[in-house]
């Protein structure tokens, strides 16, 4: 009986050591993560997310993340081709693909795949120019990306993507910048109102023919102008000499040309002007019939303003007489 208990209390312990030992062996993998198995310092294999089981003393887990990783790049300054200083910082996506090479390959490849973002930066920065850090960024990205992406895939880590963040510039160069966009602005401007006045004038230059093949629409052209100046302010217009009778004039004054093959006459004096036509006189009478030009000659009919003239013209008709 003695015997049975004592069989009883070992298989007891040897039950618990057992239990302990098994409990001590198993590991859980997580779904983003890869456990690569280290027995007796080689690697074993590379265990799938789930609940592992390892000999407790004999192998090792460690756990690799295959999420995607972000890391920022610090800002890093250098001369561009165009000798101008610049700090540039990027951010950094990359997710292992290989976690045995990322573990046996390198050290740590977390600080490894930083270093080499940072000199890659640093060798873009100064194989580039200004104007394409500030304007031409996907290329730049591809290309930073090719750079960082050669070495990190002997350590089983792929770059996704790289992006360049910001391009700060020294004050001085912002506002020579700024000072030069505002002069292609006005030159713009210009360039702009000096194509709107050569339209203009082309369109005017064609209005002028027109008009001079009709000379009536410069007339309702003059009234038009005259009614816009009258609605927009209150003000008087005094018109002293219609547009009717400077045509009249013009048309009474000018002379019939010569015959062809006639002879030249010698010159005669001035004759007398001849009696008006029955048409034109009613057109001097119609003239003469507006309200402008009878004021004008009931003012001059005045003796004061008869007066006036005499002064300020010259003798009047007694000194003539004389």
């Amino acid at each position: 009986m003695d015997v049975l208990y004592l069989l009883v209390g070992w298989l007891a312990a040897f039950a618990v050591i057992a239990g302990i030992g098994l409990a001590a062996g198993v590991r859980v993998v997580t779904q983003y993560e890869k456990g690569v198995v280290f027995r007796l310092g080689r690697v074993r294999a590379v265990r799938e997310p789930g609940m592992r089981l390892l000999i407790p003393g004999v192998d090792k887990m460690q756990k690799v993340s295959m999420q995607v990783i972000t890391m920022p790049v610090p800002a890093q300054e250098g001369i561009t081709r165009d000798n101008v200083t610049v700090r540039v910082d990027a951010v950094v996506y990359f997710r292992v693909i290989d976690p045995m090479r990322a573990l046996i390959e390198v050290q740590d490849y977390l600080f490894a795949v930083a270093q080499v973002a940072q000199t890659s930066l640093r060798s873009i920065i100064g194989k580039s120019e200004l104007d394409d850090l500030l304007s031409n960024r996907e290329q730049l990205n591809k290309g930073l990306e090719l750079m960082i992406d050669s070495p990190a895939i002997n350590w089983g880590v792929h770059i996704d993507r790289v992006e360049i963040k910001d391009v700060a510039l020294p004050d001085a160069l912002k506002r020579s910048m700024s000072r030069q966009a505002e002069a292609e602005r006005e030159r713009r401007a210009r360039i702009i109102s000096a194509e709107g006045e050569l339209q203009a004038s082309e369109k005017l230059a064609a209005a002028a023919a027109n008009m001079a093949h009709a000379p009536a629409a410069l007339q309702l052209r003059f009234l038009e102008t005259v009614v816009q100046v009258a609605a927009e302010k209150n003000s008087t217009l005094v018109l002293p000499f219609p547009v009717e009778l400077l045509r009249f004039l013009e048309r009474s004054g000018r002379a019939p040309a010569p015959a062809a093959g006639s002879e030249t006459a010698p010159e005669q004096p001035a004759a007398e002007p001849s009696a008006l036509e029955p048409a034109a006189l009613g057109e001097l009478m119609a003239a003469l019939a507006q309200p402008g030009i009878r004021e004008a000659l009931a003012a001059l009919e005045q003796p004061g303003a008869q007066a006036k003239t005499n002064a300020a013209g010259g003798p009047g008709r007694g000194e003539e007489s004389a």
